[in-house]
């Protein structure tokens, strides 16, 4: 999905990396099945604060806390 988007209207950038951070991204894109090209244009998308799309932010955060215990609210201390 994230390709198609783009390719219709991607530019060709070219940028320098160092070799730990081209390692990294290689092992990255490899273990997500993804292109280093999809990593990046995600991480700029990011870093430029452009929104997410909301059932992936969920489905990335989904059960994050399954130990976590709440209170009822009997229990609650106010004051």
């Amino acid at each position: 999905m994230y390709m198609m988007m783009y390719m219709a209207k991607a530019l060709r950038t070219q940028i320098y990396l160092t070799p730990e951070q081209r390692r990294a991204l290689d092992v990255r894109a490899r273990s997500e099945d993804r292109t280093m090209a999809d990593l990046v244009r995600e991480a700029i998308d990011r870093f430029l604060g452009t929104p997410a799309d909301p059932r992936t932010a969920l489905d990335a955060t989904f059960g994050a806390l399954p130990g976590m215990s709440v209170p009822n609210r009997g229990e609650w201390e106010r004051g």
